[in-house]
């Protein structure tokens, strides 16, 4: 007897111990360990400190991880250790998922695009309350700058560039607050470190109960969308550093979370996407000058583009309630319009330029000067291969008398029509405007928005939130005060299979390149796609100032690039002789590449 109940001890000890190997290696997150630059500084961009520092912390009303910052700011990193294992909002910790630490702001402030100030709700819309204290509990969710804001490091130097793509893994992210919470509810005396983190010491008994039953309902809220994105696994492509498959997420987010069923209040799972055609990170200089935005021109109006972002990473809108509470929202719609203003500033014009935000310029105080020589032969050769279609450069009084300029509309704005260029011509990777023209979606009679185009009833769903936002305002909005916030433009949404070719003041700073990241550096981009790298890794932060893009050899935590896969192709935008479809110009030479490189050093 005594020899049985040692075999099933081994037994169970050696299940457990495979148990534990197989769920610990599941949850642990390999992640780049980053050296902390000395020095941080940030290009003029014509924003002052206050306006870069607002743009950094201004609330959407967005709840992107579902939980209160009480909540985010108690919970800790994912693993099985008993002991504590270090909080999920360390900065350094934070950092190595790409998220920007404010130097100036200490380690107890979360990084660039962080915001925590309004009020957290439940899935439901009811107020989220402290269950010891019963004091209203802070939203926390990311802002525009979280996604546009760029970095890269030179010889211990870290150079901040505002508007500029971020180098985060959200994906990754993600994960690790879904393990974090899954750490929380089953590894012993996690959940009792958490509880009095939220609630204080000393708690009551009955405090502590309604916080596990709060938890409860978020880890299962949680688990429901982890099976959702299980489901779309096959399909679905890594997005890693640097980019995002955001007008997916967004769809997901409103047609699959929100729209969830009235009945089992169960996700509208037929409406949930693979993550298919993940994009770069754009730069957002210059753009609420643009007709159309994204990469496939797809959307019109300014607040179209700001609330459905708002809504991707976590706004909570009703769908799903009472007629008369339908579209009732959290995304702060006026907030949303002064960052519009912000970033655009005023009419631009062949005098004074672009207003707002505008590009950075070459920091030569931090790398290397510009050889002028090459420079200038390189500006030629713009003029022949890149003007036809990226325009002349905004600094040059030829780019403000373009056609492509539209007249002055009924409100005297004037907008840039900017070159839409045939996918089957230039080549590129389809599935960006494919799969957003593809997509369809199935939508419940009540809402009184047609099931099918996900672009034609994201865009009325969008319009019909912010209507209600206006409608509800103490007194209703005005309708011309609702044209201007709506930046003087309709609603109009499209979905060409066609890429913008967008001016190029600041592409130094945008790695990597085309709309979805394939290609890593400025002098790949401009050599036949046989010369371009196969394989490749994200994440590096060190900037490369010959070829000009991130470093791009591999190391623990990057992101590996396979530019093979649907998504992720590196093909197109060629120059390379004869013609045919991605072939755009002549074959350059390699002196040629470089003296090009050179110069867009300059835009």
């Amino acid at each position: 007897m005594k020899k049985i109940i040692i075999i099933a001890a081994v037994i169970f000890a050696a299940i457990f111990i495979v148990a534990f190997v197989v769920v610990d290696e599941k949850i642990t997150i390999v992640l780049p360990e980053y050296s902390q630059a000395q020095d941080v500084s940030w290009i003029p961009q014509n924003w002052t400190p206050a306006q870069r520092d607002w743009f950094y912390r201004a609330d959407q009303g967005t709840q992107t991880f579902s939980i209160p910052y009480e909540w985010f700011i108690a919970l800790e990193q994912p693993s099985l250790s008993l002991g504590s294992s270090g909080l999920l909002s360390d900065s350094t910790y934070l950092d190595s998922f790409g998220f920007i630490a404010l130097p100036t702001h200490g380690n107890s402030e979360l990084p660039i695009g962080f915001a925590h100030a309004g009020r957290a709700l439940h899935s439901d819309g009811s107020i989220w309350l402290n269950p010891q204290t019963n004091a209203q509990m802070t939203s926390l969710g990311f802002t525009c700058a979280a996604c546009h804001t760029g970095r890269f490091t030179y010889k211990n130097k870290a150079v901040i560039v505002d508007g500029g793509p971020a180098l985060t893994n959200v994906q990754r992210f993600q994960e690790a607050v879904e393990y974090s919470i899954f750490c929380t509810r089953y590894v012993p005396f996690r959940f009792d470190r958490f509880a009095d983190r939220v609630l204080g010491p000393g708690a009551s008994d009955q405090a502590k109960k309604q916080l596990r039953a709060q938890f409860d309902t978020v880890y299962s809220e949680g688990n429901a969308f982890i099976k959702l994105e299980n489901s779309v696994k096959e399909r679905s492509i890594a997005e890693g550093f640097a980019r995002l498959d955001a007008l997916t997420r967004i769809g997901n987010t409103v047609f699959a979370i929100d729209l969830s069923h009235t009945d089992t209040h169960a996700p509208t799972s037929e409406n949930f996407a693979a993550y298919t055609a993940p994009v770069h990170y754009p730069r957002i200089w210059d753009a609420p000058w643009f007709a159309w935005v994204q990469y496939n021109g797809s959307i019109h109006q300014p607040m179209m583009r700001n609330a459905g972002e708002a809504l991707g990473v976590g706004a909570k809108v009703n769908l799903a309630g009472p007629k008369d509470q339908l579209f009732s929202t959290s995304i702060d719609v006026k907030t949303i319009y002064e960052l519009e203003v912000q970033l655009a500033g005023t009419q631009p014009d062949a005098a004074s330029g672009f207003h707002g935000l505008t590009s950075p310029k070459w920091p030569t105080q931090i790398l290397p000067a510009v050889n002028a020589e090459l420079a200038a032969t390189g500006a030629a050769l713009y003029k022949t291969h890149c003007q036809g279609c990226h325009l002349p450069p905004v600094s040059d009084p030829a780019f403000w008398t373009v056609p492509q300029w539209q007249p002055p509309n009924a409100d005297g704005q004037r907008y840039l029509n900017v070159n839409m260029i045939d996918i089957s011509h230039v080549g590129t990777d389809p599935a960006q405007a494919e799969d957003m023209k593809n997509r369809n979606v199935v939508i419940p009679d009540g809402l009184g928005i047609p099931s099918g185009a996900f672009g034609v009833a994201l865009a009325q769903l969008i319009e019909l939130t912010v209507n209600r936002w206006s409608d509800t305002q103490q007194p209703p909005t005005p309708g011309p005060v609702r044209n201007q916030m709506n930046g003087f433009r309709d609603g109009s949404v499209r979905a060409p299979l066609q890429y913008k070719a967008r001016p190029l003041d600041g592409v130094w700073a945008t790695p990597p390149y085309l709309h979805n990241g394939s290609v890593p550096n400025l002098y790949a981009l401009l050599s036949p796609v046989s010369e371009r790298p196969k394989t490749f890794y994200l994440g590096n932060r060190e900037f490369d100032s010959v070829n000009v893009g991130y470093r791009t050899e591999e190391f623990p935590g990057g992101s590996k690039f396979d530019v093979s896969i649907r998504g992720n192709l590196n093909s197109g935008h060629e120059f390379k002789n004869g013609s045919g479809p991605g072939i755009i110009g002549p074959l350059l030479t390699p002196d040629e590449r470089r003296a090009l490189v050179e110069y867009l050093k300059t835009l």
